[in-house]
């Protein structure tokens, strides 16, 4: 498990993995990594909150919650942002749903996908600057955000389909079993206790509620979840926790 750990860490972030760390692990055991979804957001948002902690003493709380979004989107490389622009550029389209699969495909940056990494990066600066304003933890609440959006992305996988031939996301879409599932869930719910404790528990429920109404509108639009899709929700879920804390 500690190598399916550091593979799944590789696979989801840009942190400097060594490849002897999960060495043997083949790609397509990667779906057994799920369950440590919850650790790596823990990870990677409790890295982002070190960053806020280290720039508001001196650059004050708009310019440390710029620099915690900007930590947190080079500690992933971009990956759940170009899932979230790919996703909006397909879906409002309005285009057939062949198309829309073929737009997503698409490297270029449309309108529909710019708005959304605007409006979604804003979002995010302005609730962490408001919520630091009243006073909040900062550390805890990025590091349970994180954990809410990786933890509530399997709503998004379980019992779907991948709604193409073949990508990254069909290591995941339709092959989670109940039991990771729960597993997943109940871990994110437990980290969420620990680091904000009855707010943490009440703002992850509010997000799997909302990745599970997304990935029901996904699924009549495109017939069936992406990678892109999957990335979209990891964003928009962590968003919306974040919201949910105010």
């Amino acid at each position: 498990m500690i190598r399916l750990f550091w593979a799944t860490l590789s696979f989801m972030s840009r942190l400097p993995v060594p490849q002897r760390w999960s060495r043997g692990v083949e790609i397509d055991q990667y779906v057994r990594g799920i369950v440590t979804f919850p650790v790596i957001g823990l990870l990677l948002g409790g890295l982002s909150g070190l960053v806020f902690l280290f720039i508001q003493p001196g650059g004050g709380i708009p310019v440390a919650a710029f620099a915690c979004v900007l930590a947190l989107a080079l500690l992933t490389g971009g990956l759940h942002l170009d899932g979230l622009a790919d996703t909006c550029d397909g879906v409002f389209s309005a285009r057939s749903r062949e198309r829309m699969l073929e737009i997503m495909r698409d490297s270029r940056l449309g309108t529909h996908g710019g708005l959304a990494l605007i409006f979604v990066l804003l979002g995010k600066v302005l609730v962490i600057s408001e919520l630091a304003v009243r006073g909040n933890a900062m550390l805890p609440v990025l590091a349970c955000a994180c954990i809410a959006g990786r933890s509530a992305v399997v709503m998004m996988m379980y019992r779907q389909r991948y709604a193409r031939e073949q990508g990254m996301g069909n290591l995941f879409i339709g092959k989670l079993s109940a039991q990771q599932v729960l597993t997943t869930l109940i871990l994110g719910l437990v980290l969420c206790f620990a680091g904000l404790h009855l707010r943490g528990v009440l703002a992850m429920l509010a997000t799997i509620v909302l990745v599970w109404v997304l990935g029901c509108a996904l699924k009549r639009t495109l017939g069936g979840q992406t990678g892109d899709t999957l990335g979209a929700a990891i964003e928009l879920g962590e968003l919306v926790f974040l919201l949910a804390l105010l």
